[in-house]
């Protein structure tokens, strides 16, 4: 549940809800994955691609969390196979945080299909096995302690009969391989970039309503479980915005968590430092190294990174597992393109 069914207005059309954001090394460059669509929001709904939605790939390249290249999938609507037609647009400059801007046409493909794009690059969209596992009795106990200023309460919970309650579900995947080529001049000489993915909606007025933001896995679950309005201001914002809005909130439940754990004497500059860490909420990645996302470093994120214990442990400044790992997965990510797990 790094971002599954994370908020009222996401829930109210999945879609448009991103259950998660991967960034990592590929087979020739670096690989961003969009995940959405989970099926575990129920059977009749719609599924796959929003043809009324956008799905963007954002990337900061300077460190302010505005972003400088922002890549956009738009789709149609399905044919009588299910099939979907969608258009790939890059948007640079100022064009990239802008709604009504344009951007250059760099490919066309079809759901299903690899597409190349240029400069060595290469799409694919379709459904997958969702990647991501978590344990319900935990992350609902962990949602209570940062809502409520406690520890988790886990005293009735045994990690022997632990369960990953979204083995056998799928999402629908997009996927974009960027060439170094392509990446690495606008990543300048540190290599870093920032990335988030943003779903919108087309609205009635001729605008876009942001319906969904993920950046760092996890945010929502920590601070938004049981707090619906949290949940969907988390979304409408940007990332530059994130410090001045959130900070402050973030930082008295963080503070109240480890203060009720007892596992630092300054549990206010503890809880600081960990949202210094996590907002504005970006993911950081070095272009060309291999990721990963760990208690000491985050450096993208792998389909088999184990997000959860990483961010309950450190945002609770205490150990706090799962009982449960990436064998719980129903199927496992491909070692090659594109990656994610092929759907069960």
């Amino acid at each position: 549940m790094s971002h599954h069914l994370d908020s009222p207005l996401a829930r109210q059309d999945p879609r448009l809800d991103i259950t998660d954001l991967y960034v990592f090394r590929g087979e020739t460059g670096t690989v961003l994955v969009l995940d959405h669509s989970h099926s575990a929001a129920g059977e009749d709904i719609p599924r796959g691609p929003h043809p009324e939605g956008r799905y963007e790939f954002k990337i900061d390249t300077d460190g302010d969390a505005v972003e400088e290249v922002a890549y956009r999938f738009t789709f149609a609507e399905a044919d009588t196979e299910g099939v979907q037609r969608y258009e790939v647009r890059r948007l640079d400059g100022a064009e990239a945080h802008d709604d009504s801007a344009e951007g250059t046409v760099i490919a066309r493909g079809r759901t299903g299909e690899t597409v190349d794009l240029p400069g060595g690059g290469r799409a694919w969209v379709g459904k997958a096995g969702d990647p991501f596992w978590i344990e319900p009795d935990v992350l609902h106990q962990v949602g209570h302690a940062f809502q409520d200023g406690t520890k988790a309460d886990l005293s009735g919970w045994d990690p022997a009969k632990a369960t990953n309650a979204f083995a056998g579900h799928t999402v629908h995947a997009i996927v974009l391989e960027l060439s170094d080529a392509e990446l690495l001049p606008l990543a300048g000489e540190d290599r870093r970039i920032g990335v988030w993915a943003l779903a919108s909606l087309a609205t009635d007025a001729g605008g876009w309503r942001p319906v969904n933001r993920a950046g760092l896995p996890m945010i929502h679950p920590l601070f938004a479980q049981f707090d619906a309005a949290l949940g969907d201001r988390l979304n409408e914002n940007t990332p530059a915005e994130d410090r001045a809005l959130y900070a402050e909130r973030l930082t008295r439940s963080v503070a109240s968590v480890v203060r009720a754990y007892g596992t630092s004497d300054e549990p206010e500059a503890y809880a600081k430092g960990f949202v210094d860490r996590v907002l504005p909420n970006v993911l950081p990645y070095e272009v060309g190294t291999p990721a990963t996302y760990g208690f000491a470093r985050w450096n993208g994120r792998t389909l088999t990174d184990n997000a959860p214990d990483v961010m309950f442990s450190l945002a609770a400044n205490t150990p706090l597992g799962l009982g449960i790992d990436k064998d719980s997965v129903t199927s496992e990510p491909r070692t090659t393109f594109p990656y994610v797990p092929p759907a069960p």
